[in-house]
């Protein structure tokens, strides 16, 4: 038993001395190594030209995720301290008479202090860009199956983040 068990992980460490690993390169969707940019090759892409209020709403990627944006954000941002133009048509006070997609209520309640905002948008939501990007048109890398489920369809274009937030919490 001892001989076939010694023969056994000599086997095994010659073996592994002979396999042929995967280069370094060939890992990831990129087929370039990790440390030069050069070899990069990065793919044709075009943003949507239509501007605000003109463009066609994307349905959400799944349940509760943040809304791409559909039109041209050219001149929109950076979003700084004294200059989000996001809130000039999304604010709910304001939304409904433009043609915007209002702001959740989501964005209006403080979740650190537990408390709803009186006056605008929560602090921690006021970098929309964090969560919210333009759709990119372009080739997919890989081939994508996934389907997204909802549990209503409304879903696909509204937030019922704030009522669901603590669901499966104890």
């Amino acid at each position: 038993m001892k001989k076939i068990l010694t023969f056994m992980v000599a086997i095994g460490l010659g073996a592994s001395v002979f396999a042929k690993g995967v280069d370094e390169n060939q890992i990831g969707l990129r087929k370039a190594p990790l440390t030069d940019e050069n070899k990069v090759k990065i793919q044709d892409y075009t943003f949507g030209t239509g501007s605000a209020g003109e463009s066609k709403k994307i349905e959400r990627s799944y349940e509760n995720a943040p809304p791409l944006i559909p039109h041209d954000i050219t001149g929109m941002t950076p979003i700084t301290q004294k200059n989000n133009a996001c809130l000039d048509c999304h604010l709910p006070d304001v939304a409904e008479s433009v043609g915007a997609t209002p702001i959740p209520k989501s964005h209006t309640y403080d979740l650190r202090m537990h408390k709803e905002v009186s006056n605008g948008i929560a602090e921690q939501r006021y970098n929309c860009t964090q969560c919210h990007v333009p759709q990119a048109q372009t080739k997919p890398l890989v081939k994508n199956k996934f389907q997204p489920g909802f549990h209503n369809e409304k879903q696909k274009h509204q937030s019922n983040l704030l009522d669901v937030i603590n669901q499966g919490v104890k």
